[in-house]
């Protein structure tokens, strides 16, 4: 009698099973995704309500109108939703273009940081979380 169960070693692979650790690449996915939500709101705010802000654009760490930093937010926003998206097929380029975007978008809301301090901190905790999920347990998500 001939036994109908495939396993991975029939089928002449050598890669380990995945792991739970999928689950922390899928949060990066979903965290992506909400991020970029998140940019494209403070990109919108900054662009159409600029009296919103705790300080004016002088009082940024980089002296510009919070116009060209709306638009800033918002392109990056859609790019980090889009690579959120792409996170889920464990597509190598779409987890190098996650740690890049999300490297990004802490630096940004590093020197954003004073015209709205809460909202950029709770941006930048999410990007670090972002990047240790891809960086560590990416490469098992391709593997699902």
């Amino acid at each position: 009698m001939s036994d109908t169960r495939s396993s991975r070693s029939d089928l002449g692979t050598s890669a380990p099973a995945p792991t739970a650790w999928v689950g922390w690449v899928a949060f990066a996915s979903s965290m992506m995704i909400l991020l970029g939500v998140f940019q494209v709101i403070q990109g919108f705010t900054a662009i159409f309500h600029d009296g919103y802000y705790h300080v004016a654009e002088s009082g940024l760490v980089v002296n510009v109108d919070f116009t060209a930093w709306g638009w800033t937010h918002l392109l990056l926003g859609l790019l980090i939703a889009a690579a959120g998206m792409g996170l889920l097929t464990g597509n190598v380029v779409a987890r190098t273009l996650a740690v890049i975007l999300a490297g990004i978008s802490a630096v940004l809301n590093l020197l954003f940081i004073e015209a709205h301090p809460v909202w950029s901190m709770i941006i930048i905790t999410v990007d670090v979380l972002v990047i240790y999920a891809v960086t560590v347990h990416g490469r098992e998500m391709s593997r699902v």
